[in-house]
């Protein structure tokens, strides 16, 4: 069985996980603010712009040759900004992902030497509970390393594809 000092190491890291986890999440938080705001900057800027350059035109043929340089240049940027919010969703998710990961692994091993000195205490006899047991813990394993990787594969489809809507929307601007 455990004793204390396990119960209390075992509390302390999952502490720290849960504290590692909302930096992380929170680091993602602050990068997308910055952006957001860093992006809104600009926009008001280049707004103010805009509004000066279309008071001075003095004709349609002007007013084309405004729109036409003010509409390329935002797609561009709009696939710049959604290309950069991509990026640190992603980051930040393979940070948790990472640190989750670590965590997974860390508590098969504990509860995997845990079921251990339980099966080698276990009375003459269990054999057969003894070999479950074992299935049991093998299933699981298998199974968490098959989500692990779905859940790697379904990352690397949505990067293909932010990157195949990334070069239509840059064409099409």
């Amino acid at each position: 069985m455990m004793n204390a000092d396990q119960i209390s190491a075992a509390a302390q890291s999952n502490l720290d996980s849960v504290v590692a986890l909302g930096q992380k999440a929170f680091g993602g938080v602050e990068k997308l603010v910055e952006l957001n705001l860093q992006t809104a900057r600009a926009a008001l800027d280049e707004s103010a712009a805009n509004a000066k350059a279309l008071l001075s035109v003095k004709d349609a043929q002007g007013f084309a040759a405004l729109q036409s340089s003010v509409l390329q240049p935002a797609a561009e940027k709009a696939t710049a900004y959604s290309r950069q919010v991509y990026e640190i969703a992603a980051a930040t998710q393979a940070d948790i992902s990472k640190l989750f990961e670590g965590q997974v692994a860390a508590s098969q091993q504990s509860v995997q030497g845990f079921v251990e000195a339980a099966l080698k205490n276990a009375p003459a006899g269990s054999e057969s509970a003894v070999a479950f047991m074992k299935q049991a813990m093998t299933a699981s394993s298998t199974a968490m390393e098959s989500a692990q990787k779905a859940a790697k594969q379904a990352v690397s489809a949505a990067e293909a594809n932010i990157q195949s809507m990334t070069k239509v929307v840059s064409k099409a601007a």
